[in-house]
């Protein structure tokens, strides 16, 4: 497995309406999305950052991933991702390797990209994401977006 680089930083907030305007007004960073993943009760916002991004993850409703994640850690980093060739294949890595997953096989997350997540326990109390993203750039909505809120 070779990681290509930090994909994003996933930062876990109550409202975006809140955070946003520090990111974008006083750090001067370019918001490039902002998009509702449905299926994982999440409103993201994408900031760009050099070659990686900042996405503020808002939960959309009361029993999503980043919804129990805030009432039990508050707001804060949730997971950092990094840029895979191949998720399928990191997995097989890390699960020889008697790693903690989260994820044993890929799945869909925004835009196309393949995804998967690491348990905390593996990773020195990080989640962890390995994101294989869509060929294409990312123009105006999330990719690698859908994030799981526990870590037991």
């Amino acid at each position: 497995m070779t990681v290509r680089k930090v994909s994003h930083i996933g930062i876990a907030v109550e409202r975006l309406a809140a955070q946003v305007p520090f990111y974008r007004d006083e750090l001067g960073l370019t918001l490039i999305a902002e998009e509702e993943v449905a299926d994982q009760g999440v409103r993201v916002a994408i900031f760009e950052v050099g070659d990686t991004r900042i996405e503020l993850l808002e939960p959309t409703r009361p029993d999503s991933p980043i919804a129990r994640f805030l009432e039990r850690r508050g707001p804060g980093l949730h997971h950092l991702a990094y840029a895979v060739d191949d998720v399928g294949t990191a997995l097989q890595r890390l699960q020889q390797h008697g790693c903690r997953l989260i994820d044993e096989q890929p799945r869909a997350g925004a835009h196309g990209a393949r995804i998967a997540f690491v348990h905390p326990q593996s990773t020195g109390g990080v989640l962890t994401e390995l994101c294989q993203e869509h060929a294409t750039p990312l123009v105006s909505s999330a990719s690698c977006a859908t994030t799981p809120g526990d870590r037991s």
